[in-house]
C-alpha cells in the first residue's frame, strides 16, 4: 500500500502522516508514505520529526503538472491536504489562493485520473457554506463563499466533484470546522492567542467577539478524513463537526483561564470584512458510518495549550 499525502508538512497533513507511519490507522498498516509539500511560510518538516525517516519526502508545488505526473503513480490513496487556508491573507492577497485551491486541485484530480489511483481524498472546511444564523449545514447545502479563501476552496471542492461525475474518479469530499491542537502556525486564532499571552503581549479579539466556530481537535478531523479514506463514495462530501461550538469571545475566555491571564491582555480590534458570523455542521452522514470524536474541549485546549508552553523552540519567531 503506498499513500500520497500532499501538504503533508502543515499542520493538519502533518498530523495525518504522524498518525498514518505510527500505526494509528490499522488498515494503512506498514503502507509506505509520501509526503509532497511546497514548504511555504505554513509548511515545516520539523511537524515530522517524530516520525523523521519513516516516509519519503517530495519538495514541491502541486500545481506543478510535470511533478505530479512523476509523483503520483504508482500510489493506491492520494489526500489533498495542500492549500493556502487563512482568511486575512486571501483578503490581502486572492490570486495565491485561487491558484492553489483551484488550479492545485485540479492539477491533483487531472494526476491522479491518469495515474489511476483508487481513492483520492480532497480536505476541504465549513467555510465554503457561507454563514448560517442557526441550525446546521448538511452536506447537500447551498455552497455561498464570503472571503476569497472559502471561494477557491468551493472552487476546488467542484472542480474534485466534476472529476467524479465526469471521468468517475473515485474521490470523496471532506468538510470540518475550526481545527486546533499541536503544531498550527500561531496566524490562527488559538495558537496566535496563546502564544502572545505566553510572550506577555495582548491578544486580538475581532468586533464583538460574537462570531462562533464549532471546533474540532486534529485528532479528530483526521479520524474522520481516514474513515472517509476507506468507506467514502466517489463524489459524495462528509462532514466532520467538532464537540464546542464557541463565541470567541468564550472562546478567548477559556484561553485565558488555562494560562492564568486576565481581560487586560485582550485587545478589541476593528472586525475583518466580510467575516462569517457562525458555522455549524450536522455530521450524521458520517457518524452513521460509525465516527465519534474522542477528545472533548476542554481537555484538548488544556492539552494544546501546553504544548505550546512545553515547545517554544517551535513557534518563537526566528526559531522556526
Amino acid at each position: 500500500m503506498r499513500v500520497l499525502v500532499t501538504g503533508g508538512a502543515g499542520f493538519i497533513g502533518s498530523h495525518y502522516v504522524r498518525t498514518l507511519v505510527s500505526g494509528g490507522y490499522p488498515s494503512l498498516a506498514g503502507a509506505q508514505v509520501t509526503v509532497l509539500d511546497l514548504l511555504t511560510y505554513a509548511g515545516n518538516l520539523a511537524n515530522l520529526t517524530p516520525v523523521e525517516g519513516e516516509y519519503t519526502f517530495v519538495r514541491g508545488d502541486i500545481c506543478d503538472a510535470a511533478l505530479l505526473a512523476e509523483v503520483v503513480p504508482g500510489h493506491d490513496l492520494v489526500v489533498n491536504f495542500a492549500a493556502e487556508s487563512h482568511v486575512d491573507r486571501s483578503i490581502d492577497g486572492p490570486a495565491a489562493f485561487v491558484r492553489t485551491n483551484v488550479l492545485g486541485t485540479q492539477t491533483v484530480m487531472q494526476a491522479c485520473l491518469d495515474a489511476g489511483v483508487p481513492k483520492v481524498v480532497q480536505v476541504s472546511t465549513d467555510e465554503v457554506y457561507g454563514s448560517i444564523e442557526e441550525g446546521s449545514w448538511a452536506e447537500d447545502a447551498p455552497l455561498l463563499p464570503r472571503s476569497p479563501y472559502s471561494a477557491a476552496k468551493a472552487g476546488g471542492d467542484l472542480i474534485a466533484r466534476a472529476y467524479a461525475v465526469t471521468h468517475g474518479l473515485p474521490v470523496s469530499i471532506t468538510r470540518c470546522g475550526n481545527n486546533y491542537g499541536p503544531y498550527q502556525f500561531p496566524e490562527k486564532v488559538v495558537p496566535l492567542f496563546v502564544t502572545n499571552i505566553l510572550q506577555g503581549r495582548k491578544i486580538p479579539l475581532y468586533g464583538d467577539g460574537g462570531n462562533v466556530r464549532d471546533w474540532v481537535h486534529v485528532d479528530d478531523h483526521c479520524r474522520g478524513i481516514q474513515l472517509v479514506a476507506e468507506r467514502g463514495e466517489p463524489g459524495e462530501v462528509y462532514h466532520i463537526a467538532g464537540t464546542a461550538e464557541l463565541a470567541n469571545l468564550e472562546l478567548t475566555r477559556r484561553i485565558l483561564q488555562e494560562l492564568g491571564a486576565g481581560w487586560d491582555m485582550v485587545e478589541r480590534v476593528p472586525d475583518r470584512k466580510g467575516h462569517d458570523r457562525r458555522y455549524s455542521l450536522d455530521d450524521a452522514k458520517l457518524r452513521g458510518m460509525g465516527y465519534s470524536p474522542r477528545t472533548g474541549f476542554d481537555e484538548g485546549l488544556a492539552a494544546t495549550v501546553q504544548w505550546y508552553a512545553d515547545n517554544p523552540s517551535w513557534w518563537k519567531p526566528g526559531d522556526r
